[in-house]
């Protein structure tokens, strides 16, 4: 897997607290740190003890520290408190005497390592609040530069180089102010994450360093049998040294921290990019689009940490449906420099909603405050939970994540007993179980109709009595005996069915809800109905209802339904009649439509080459033999047919044609309306073209035809080898074919 370098990642090793804490200080994200970079700053720095909070759960961001304190730790940072004992009888600075409590910070660092001074007047004021001259010139002499190198003028000279080497990166600070805890903490991260004078990590020689990981989870289980361990991208896990993490630095990428036993001292996030969570569209080989219409470009090595495991973007895009949340990680341009998917890791707990509106369980579920609720990939609140809802927890993101999945059918088999089974099959389908759905699923033997209630990633957390499942999903083949559908939750379930040719036809390609009443078999009925009323993409309504933030649009192609962002339909309003079905969620929110084919993408486009019908001869004259006509469809590098077809087609044209559900016959044709001499002057850039007063869309998947070569040709070729060519359209408006001569 390609490995994107994350530079200016560096480390301390600083394992004394710093200020005096009182004891039972919270460890948990602080009430009154809002900012995000300060909240991660803070969190990294408290795990080596560097600072902590009050008591009553406050961190202060906005209080001072006195030159004291500050001093003290500086110290810490260059990981010298084992030299502090030389410099406790020692008076350099007159008002610093040997029983104040500083007093061998102070000295060691002035004496020692030359990175403080004092006042002209010969005293330290240790008490005097320190400001973020003073500050930043400790740290840059720190990190090796002396005054000759950084230049003679204080703290403007340390200023600037500070701002040079980034470490005041992010921070906005003006020399003779005082400077405040919260930013303390951003400056002492960004140390860590610089290089010495003489271009060295400046953590390399305090600290173990493991660099460009993604801190996967901070509850993960321990080798001592603890679960506070750090868990990285490749699956390892490392004990803790000092702290346990509060788990808002779980899903960034960074480095780890280790002592001289190989434990955590702590985590430091990367200090460039974003990050943004997004619910999928469509996700392809080469890029994701959100349900806002938004974007994204991927490529294949792209990383991707999964439901806990590390993976590439090639091994995973097909497995996000739409709707599915995932959060991106940018660099400083946008681009994308790694997917976060899934919950973190596969759940080990879950808790199941014992009533509507009940947050029962939640907090001891995550074990800390602060928690967002996502259901089904929507931030929602207490009052959208419903019971036998499942909820997990994911400390990559600090959010409770609620399902409401349920899969029915005959329970058909489990591993390795039924009061414990490790897993159960019900549709043929395996799912793994957790421990808190043996109470449940002990009640049911083999042979009984049950009801699964799953967790986001397909775990059983739960079980109930009857046929009350949801699963929707699309038909990805049938016949009139088997039938397999890709359920809209993940996986795909394959089964015996009984049908007619008529509902093999109906249910080709199409969204179908699925459950079982008999062992091996399939109930597969198609979705009809729903919300009525016009689609409105721009105040995201359908008829008077409201569409939810992650709602999933499909279209009918030629491949059967495709997913759509609603920023990608040909017209900002689709007609009642265009719109197939739908379905609604909990909070009676339309979650997904089914539209009929509103841009003639069902249709496959090509060059006809066609047979006339004929008849023989079978020496009764008024009962001669007939043979229909045959069509061939040429459409770039693919050929289809030849199909017998009663159709009378023009021979030599461009048309549309519609095959049946098993693919083996000609179903419909369509015409093409033809554009001839169009300039090249008419077209806007490669997606658009105007001719005769109307715009059209140009597609991506445009056929282009040379006619003299008799030729494909990509559309670059065609635009450049004539002024101007023939467009064949269809009723939307949208050319299928371009020919040059």
């Amino acid at each position: 897997m390609k490995k994107r370098l994350l530079t200016l990642l560096l480390a301390a090793c600083l394992t004394v607290s710093l200020l005096a804490v009182p004891a039972g200080a919270a460890s948990a994200g602080f009430s009154d740190v809002s900012d995000s970079s300060t909240a991660l700053a803070v969190e990294s720095l408290r795990l080596m003890g560097v600072l902590d909070g009050y008591s009553d759960g406050t961190f202060r961001p906005d209080g001072s520290l006195t030159r004291a304190q500050f001093c003290k730790m500086a110290v810490y940072a260059m990981n010298q408190s084992s030299e502090l004992g030389k410099y406790r009888t020692v008076t350099i600075f007159p008002d610093v005497k040997p029983v104040y409590w500083a007093s061998a910070y102070i000295n060691l660092a002035a004496k020692g390592k030359q990175i403080i001074s004092g006042y002209p007047d010969g005293k330290f004021y240790p008490a005097r609040t320190v400001t973020c001259g003073q500050a930043v010139s400790i740290l840059v002499r720190l990190l090796g530069y002396t005054a000759d190198e950084v230049g003679g003028i204080f703290p403007d000279s340390y200023m600037a180089q500070a701002s040079t080497i980034g470490l005041t990166d992010g921070l906005s600070l003006s020399a003779g102010a005082a400077l405040t805890r919260g930013q303390t903490a951003r400056l002492l991260l960004n140390l860590l994450r610089c290089n010495m004078k003489d271009g060295t990590a400046y953590a390399a020689s305090i600290a173990t360093v493991k660099d460009d990981v993604m801190l996967i989870s901070s509850t993960a289980l321990a080798s001592d049998g603890t679960n506070t361990a750090m868990e990285i991208g490749s699956g390892t896990t490392y004990s803790m040294s000092y702290k346990t993490s509060n788990g808002i630095l779980n899903g960034k990428k960074g480095m780890l921290l280790l002592d001289k036993a190989g434990k955590v001292l702590t985590f430091v996030p990367s200090g460039v990019g974003s990050n943004a969570t997004v619910a999928v569209s469509i996700a392809a080989a080469n890029k994701l689009t959100d349900t806002t219409g938004k974007v994204y470009a991927m490529s294949d090595d792209l990383s991707v940490y999964y439901d806990g495991e590390e993976t590439t973007w090639s091994d995973v895009f097909s497995w996000l449906t739409p709707g599915t949340t995932v959060t991106l990680y940018l660099d400083t341009t946008g681009g994308v420099e790694y997917v976060f998917a899934g919950s973190g890791s596969v759940a080990t707990t879950a808790v199941l909603v014992a009533s509507t509106g009940s947050t029962a369980g939640f907090a001891a579920l995550a074990g800390q405050s602060g928690y967002s609720i996502y259901k089904d990939g929507v931030q929602a609140g207490s009052g959208d939970l419903r019971q036998y809802d499942v909820a997990t927890y994911s400390s990559a993101t600090n959010t409770i994540r609620v399902c409401d999945t349920k899969i029915s059918g005959i329970y058909e088999s489990c591993s390795p007993n039924l009061s414990a089974p490790s897993t159960v099959t019900v549709l043929g389908h395996p799912f793994s179980v957790l421990s808190t759905a043996y109470d449940t699923l002990s009640k049911f033997k083999l042979g009984d109709q049950i009801t699964l209630l799953l967790t986001e990633n397909n775990q059983v957390a739960g079980a109930i009595s009857g046929n009350s499942g949801n699963a929707l999903g699309i038909v990805k083949s049938v016949s009139a005996t088997s039938a397999t559908v890709n359920l809209l939750c993940g996986f795909s379930v394959t089964g015996k069915v009984i049908l007619s040719d008529t509902s093999v036809t109906s249910l080709a390609g199409q969204l179908v809800r699925v459950s079982s009443g008999t062992k091996n078999y399939l109930s597969v009925n198609r979705v009809t109905g729903g919300t009525s009323g016009a689609l409105d993409a721009t105040s995201k309504k359908l008829g008077s209802t409201k569409l939810r933030d992650n709602v999933v649009v499909y279209q009918q192609s030629a491949d059967g339904l495709t997913a759509v962002a609603l920023s990608q339909l040909t017209s900002s309003t689709i007609p009642d009649s265009s719109v197939v079905c739908s379905v609604t969620d909990w909070a009676g929110r339309v979650s997904v439509i089914v539209l009929g084919d509103i841009s003639g993408s069902q249709y496959l486009y090509g060059l006809a080459d066609y047979t006339e019908p004929s008849s023989t001869s079978t020496g009764d004259p008024d009962n001669p033999s007939y043979t229909n006509g045959s069509l061939t469809l040429y459409a770039g590098s693919k050929t289809y047919g030849p199909y017998d077809t009663g159709f009378s087609i023009t021979d030599d044209t461009f048309i549309g044609i519609t095959l049946t559900a098993d693919g083996t016959r000609l179903s419909s044709y369509t015409k093409l309306n033809k554009l001839s001499g169009v300039t090249n002057s008419a077209w806007i850039g490669q997606t658009a073209v105007t001719a005769g007063g109307k715009t059209y869309t140009i597609p991506s998947s445009v056929l282009c035809y040379n006619r003299s070569a008799g030729s494909w040709i990509t559309l670059t070729q065609a635009h450049g080898y004539a002024t101007t060519c023939n467009l064949y359209v269809d009723s939307h408006n949208v050319v299928r074919v371009i020919e040059v001569n």
